[in-house]
């Protein structure tokens, strides 16, 4: 057993507390604590002009979005390749295509000049993702957007409670989606979220969220079902459950422990792995994103071995990820040039990162990681 793992939910006497109250109320599907839940992150996220929709995964929030602007068989969204699979199966769900795009190195995000390059009269939407603790650039995303009048799909899975240029993750952009999957910054031991702008896109949501049934969500938050209704859509069974909201609005009251905890860990990771020559740490201060993972660049030759050295020592470590364009699947994708996405795919390693990791905890990593690579702390 590990004695660092790369990731750890933060599951407490309160969550604990809250999944048993909800198995002892004994409604156990989408109900009072659903709509709990959406308002509880809508205040959260501050954007008062939005609507909220809790679903079952983050998966489930990609599909619904590829549904919700109406892609068609054929039609294209551009992503980056340097994604999670999530993004591209919920692309093919809905029979769109996949094309692929470079990322930047600085960022790791998509780079709006090559996703131009790539735009074709089938392009319909793009995705853009944050990854870590960096931000994609959204002005230069809204501006493509704006040019050839594509819907935006905001994969925030990384960077609930994060801000671009002073604006709170989900107040700013065309669709935004949050995963709470069980190693996310907060958990609902599974769940995603869509913000969207219209109350139109929300009742179009609601139904399709619950296998195209035309029940009202205010009768179903009232822990109640409507016994008649009208399915006019397709809909897939991926609305929350009550016990998942419960223990969601237990992590949300955490959320300020939660990012205090995650920029102060990244921070010291970058401060002593600053010396270390062969690694490449993130470009950033740390001070408007509440970190999910926290990642480094090594060279590919070492990348293994150093996950082996860790590993023996008993610190964890993951890869976050295998570009789309590698997988059999996505071997036939249209793409644009990929020399960063490659560079990276075979560089980037994930280091242990949790909201209770302590400092002697990252001191270890640091120090293992110095003592393979020659160097002493």
């Amino acid at each position: 057993m590990k004695n660092i793992p790369v990731f750890k939910p933060l599951i407490e006497q309160e969550e604990i507390d809250a999944a048993v109250r909800s198995l002892e109320h004994g409604w156990l599907g989408m109900g009072a604590s659903v709509g709990q839940f959406e308002e509880a992150l809508k205040n959260y996220i501050g954007c008062e002009d939005r609507y909220v929709v809790a679903v079952s995964t983050g998966h489930a929030a990609l599909h619904l979005a590829m549904m919700l602007i109406g892609l068609e068989p054929e039609d294209e969204v551009i992503t980056p390749s340097f994604n999670n699979i999530a993004d591209f199966q919920a692309i093919l769900a809905v029979g769109a295509k996949p094309v692929l795009c470079d990322i930047r190195k600085d960022t790791l995000c998509i780079d709006v000049e090559k996703a131009e390059e790539l735009i074709g009269p089938k392009t319909k939407a793009i995705i853009a993702m944050d990854y870590d603790c960096c931000m994609a650039d959204y002005d230069a995303v809204a501006e493509l957007a704006g040019k050839y009048n594509l819907r935006v799909i905001h994969d925030a899975a990384h960077s609930l409670g994060s801000f671009y240029k002073g604006k709170k993750v989900g107040t700013f952009s065309d669709i935004c989606m949050f995963s709470f999957d069980p190693v996310k910054t907060i958990t609902c031991i599974d769940g995603g979220a869509l913000i969207v702008q219209t109350q139109e896109e929300v009742e179009t949501l609601h139904q399709m969220r619950l296998i195209g049934m035309g029940q009202p969500a205010s009768v179903m938050y009232g822990n109640q079902r409507a016994w008649t209704y009208d399915v006019n859509r397709l809909g897939f069974r991926y609305h929350m459950a009550n016990l998942h909201a419960a223990i969601g609005l237990t992590q949300l009251n955490k959320m300020p422990e939660i990012t205090t905890t995650r920029q102060e860990a990244c921070k010291l990771y970058n401060e002593l792995l600053a010396d270390v020559d062969p690694v490449t740490t993130p470009k950033s201060e740390f001070t408007d994103v509440t970190p999910f993972l926290y990642y480094i660049r090594v060279p590919p030759d070492h990348r293994q071995t150093l996950r082996d050295y860790l590993n023996d020592k008993g610190i964890d470590t993951g890869v976050h990820w295998q570009p789309g364009h590698w997988f059999a699947l996505l071997k036939d994708a249209r793409r644009g040039d990929m020399s960063v996405t490659e560079k990276i795919g075979h560089e980037v390693l994930s280091l242990p990162l949790n909201s209770k990791i302590t400092t002697e905890e990252v001191t270890q990593v640091c120090q293992n990681i110095s003592s393979y690579f020659g160097f002493s702390q």
